[in-house]
């Protein structure tokens, strides 16, 4: 423990950013815990959370207490430290016979701003405000701040989604090419704040030549969104009306983004991504209806009895084969929260990142289907000849 002993030490000061420990071996103990600087009365502190229970325990302490505290969560139960402290992020994982493996690297300069040099000194203070990428105060023309650049109240929960989105985007940069423009295409793009936040984003703040087309089938839509584009000067932007399942690409398509696209809408979104060999693909699948249509199963007959239960079960199982047939192409594949539950109930992102020489499936997901008497639009698709 001596490394993570060390690796605490140098993190836990008043420039510590972010502070995590999670896979518990023994959730019983707690599912999560975190960390962070904070400034009372008293001087300055750090106030260490736990997770249990469904309940919240926060624990405040000096910096050597700390650090003991946090060790011993590490000990006794979590088995992964993610760490963001001034300049540098790390990673540390304990295996199941206590071997320690930590990776840490620099990050760039203008990443690596303490919470006090990026504006946000703030950060300390009780009840702090959380650093986004798109920042309060600095006017973006998303329609959720004012001229001045402060969020409007009842467009707050839309601004903590768009900045969710980016923060995706941004753990994905380095698996996308270097070399050329990136080029993104965005499956039912609706209105587009995410995809106008996208371009700014990656061309405005992180200087990428990027050029990006949004796909939505309303023409009124597609009209509105080009001619913001021409407004704010965005070149790299435009937009089409069309269909995803028979929109054809010949270029190089670097990311491929599918937002509540309806039903099967993201199956083809999917297929075209897979096809086109997208080194990144984003997708917030809604509506699963098709599965729903389909499953059945004797053994869990008194679950799909429910309509309620039965929908979410379909859901569920729609996003697993989805993400288990990805990773059979050679992707791997994430599931995450993309906004609170409180906000929206089609709250999680499939995160697929094309991985060369990656082994494929063994075939289980192709079990999970037959068990569920269900094929899926993607499933079928993928049969088919390219």
């Amino acid at each position: 423990m001596e490394e993570l002993k060390a690796l605490l030490e140098e993190a836990i000061n008043e420039n510590l950013q972010n502070l995590i420990l999670s896979n518990p071996s023994r959730p019983e103990l707690g599912s999560k815990a975190s960390a962070r600087p904070l400034r009372l009365k008293g001087g300055m502190c750090f106030q260490v959370t736990l997770y249990r229970d469904n309940k919240v325990f926060h624990y405040n302490a000096d910096r050597e207490e700390t650090v003991e505290r946090l060790l011993a969560l590490l000990r006794e139960n979590f088995r992964q430290a993610e760490v963001e402290s001034g300049g540098w992020r790390a990673v540390a994982l304990i295996s199941k016979k206590g071997k320690v493996t930590v990776k840490k690297k620099r990050r760039r300069e203008a990443e690596g701003k303490t919470l006090a040099e990026s504006g946000n000194g703030a950060g300390m203070e009780h009840n702090r405000t959380r650093h986004y990428i798109l920042e309060e105060g600095r006017p973006v023309d998303l329609g959720v701040q004012t001229l001045e650049g402060r969020v409007v109240k009842a467009k707050y929960n839309k601004f903590r989604q768009i900045n969710r989105y980016l923060e995706f985007i941004e753990d994905v940069l380095k698996k996308l090419p270097d070399g050329g423009p990136l080029f993104i295409i965005d499956f039912g793009c609706g209105k587009s704040y995410l995809t106008f936040a996208m371009y700014y984003y990656l061309h405005e703040l992180r200087r990428y030549e990027t050029e990006i087309v949004g796909l939505d089938l309303k023409a009124d839509v597609i009209a509105d969104c080009n001619a913001l584009a021409v407004k704010y000067g965005y070149r790299g932007l435009h937009f089409e009306q069309g269909d995803i399942g028979s929109y054809t690409c010949s270029r190089r398509v670097d990311m491929v983004v599918s937002l509540h696209a309806c039903d099967t809408a993201t199956d083809y979104a999917l297929e075209k991504a897979i096809r086109w060999n997208a080194k990144v693909i984003l997708a917030v699948p809604c509506c699963q209806h098709e599965v729903n249509r389909q499953i059945q199963n004797r053994e869990l007959a008194p679950l799909l009895k429910y309509g309620l239960l039965k929908e979410r079960m379909a859901a569920l199982a729609t996003d697993a084969i989805r993400a288990g047939l990805l990773e059979e192409m050679g992707y791997e594949t994430q599931i995450l929260e993309f906004i609170d539950m409180e906000h929206t109930p089609k709250n999680l992102l499939i995160r697929a990142v094309k991985r060369e020489g990656m082994r494929p499936g063994n075939g289980s997901v192709r079990k999970l289907a037959d068990f569920l008497h269900v094929k899926t639009t993607l499933q079928k698709l993928l049969e088919e000849e390219p």
